[in-house]
């Protein structure tokens, strides 16, 4: 079954940002919109700006209020993740690392997951590499070729308004959802049962 076929990709994007307005997630919006452009999806952003609040405090995910386990098996069930952080003190945001130490560690296996970041300067793009892959390799998720950051000057008045990080943006998104279409197939597949019942693995 292709992509296009079955039901719109469930897209699931996780704002680190710590206030709003944030470029950070004017980024977000703009790749999600990319994506969208390609192929029909159903799209939720997770705001760790919104969320935040009610998991600050909390150690163990069965403590956790229901708005937040709820938001835990959005990012858990979803196609495709997109993850993006403000860069903060040489990382990402302290609030999206504590929300990603209560996803499973295994429900992200083989999950593609597009990495974006903002900052300050070009100087803080190493990020993606040296900070957030290395968090979803723990989690044996399929982060894409491409990530994506972009920095101040590519933002006037919360737009983006650099047409390089519109192209950036465009590439990422044409290089990874390749990807995605075939771990969607892959899954679909295993899933899928055979004329006598049982599921093909």
């Amino acid at each position: 079954m292709s992509v296009e076929s079955r039901k719109p990709l469930s897209v699931v994007a996780v704002v680190g940002s710590l206030h709003a307005p944030s470029k950070t997630a004017v980024l977000v919006d703009a790749i999600l919109s990319e994506v969208g452009n390609t192929l029909p999806i159903d799209s939720h952003v997770v705001r760790i700006s919104e969320l935040g609040p009610s998991f600050a405090g909390t150690l163990l995910r069965s403590d956790l209020p229901a708005a937040v386990e709820a938001e835990l098996a959005r990012i858990e069930q979803a196609d495709l993740l997109i993850v993006a952080s403000p860069v903060y003190r040489a990382s990402f945001t302290g609030l999206l690392k504590h929300l990603f130490d209560f996803v499973d560690q295994y429900a992200l296996i083989d999950t593609p997951v597009l990495l974006a970041a903002s900052g300050g300067s070009e100087r803080h793009s190493l990020i993606l590499e040296h900070q957030l892959r290395p968090l979803f390799g723990f989690f044996q998720a399929l982060t894409l070729p491409l990530g994506i950051y972009a920095h101040d000057s590519e933002f006037t008045d919360y737009r983006v308004t650099n047409p390089l990080l519109t192209d950036r943006i465009a590439n990422a998104v044409r290089r990874g959802l390749p990807l995605v279409r075939s771990s969607i197939h892959e899954r679909d597949r295993a899933l899928a049962p055979t004329s006598a019942g049982k599921v093909v693995l």
